[in-house]
């Protein structure tokens, strides 16, 4: 369990640099069970469709590159919603937000393909989902290694304090290629086990994975249930709603039972 002042630690660093990354957080047994839980499921899957932003290809320098991935894992494996209760997991989205009550947006699996495993272009997760309290966050948790040449994860420190930017919706939600290139950003490297947090404000993208083995992470966003979405957008997961930790202390849970 992580103890009160790591959490405090944790908090401090993700207010302070829109992220943290917390270091083993699964161990590596649990992660090796995860990446073969997660790679046995887009097996079953068999799906020929490629999710990789239309905005990503130019980041690709002219090769074509495949992403996998599959929404609402929890729905899939029962392994998938033992995690998303895990209190490792729950405490630490929980300090951060500075709420006792975690709710969960959304999850979505990623596999990186070897030598082709598709980029993300710099961008907020905000667009996506505005909130009226802008708590939402992220967690992606990495199943195997993250180094610089699998593609991770890349953040701008602080970027999270400037609130929305201005996007570009050509080929889904990024910034500007010019003005937010992806090689001046922070590579977040981690290991298998790791766990990086991050606010929806906190500018992020990830280059191509160029090894010989893939790379595979869940992401899964929380928010704080007394925070309602802004837009009526990103609607259709399966598991939004579901309390986390603690406990939803609006009406909207108990409106939606009695209709």
């Amino acid at each position: 369990m992580v103890d009160e002042s790591q959490l405090a630690s944790h908090a401090a660093a993700y207010a302070e640099h829109g992220y943290v990354l917390v270091k083993g957080l699964l161990d590596k047994a649990e992660a090796q069970a995860y990446r073969e839980e997660s790679h046995a499921l887009i097996e079953r899957l068999n799906r020929d469709a490629d999710p990789t932003w239309e905005s990503a290809r130019q980041l690709g320098m002219g090769e074509r590159t495949e992403l996998k991935h599959c929404h609402d894992v929890q729905f899939h494996a029962a392994a998938f919603s033992k995690l998303l209760v895990d209190p490792r997991f729950t405490d630490v989205a929980a300090a951060v937000m500075g709420t006792p009550n975690v709710q969960l947006h959304h999850t979505k699996l990623f596999v990186k393909p070897p030598e082709k495993g598709s980029p993300f272009p710099m961008h907020q997760d905000h667009p996506f989902f505005p909130h009226a309290k802008h708590s939402v966050g992220a967690a992606i948790f990495h199943f195997d290694d993250a180094p610089l040449e699998k593609g991770c994860v890349r953040v701008v420190p602080g970027s999270h304090r400037d609130g929305p930017l201005a996007h570009q919706s050509e080929g889904s939600w990024h910034l500007p290629f010019s003005q937010w290139p992806l090689d001046k950003a922070v590579p977040c490297e981690a290991e298998a086990g790791d766990v990086l947090f991050f606010t929806y404000f906190t500018v992020h993208g990830s280059g191509v994975n160029t090894t010989s083995e893939a790379r595979t992470t869940l992401l899964v966003q929380y928010r704080d249930p007394a925070d309602p979405p802004t837009e009526d957008l990103h609607t259709h997961s399966l598991g939004q709603g579901m309390i986390l930790r603690g406990v939803d202390p609006t009406s909207r849970g108990a409106a939606a039972a009695a209709m």
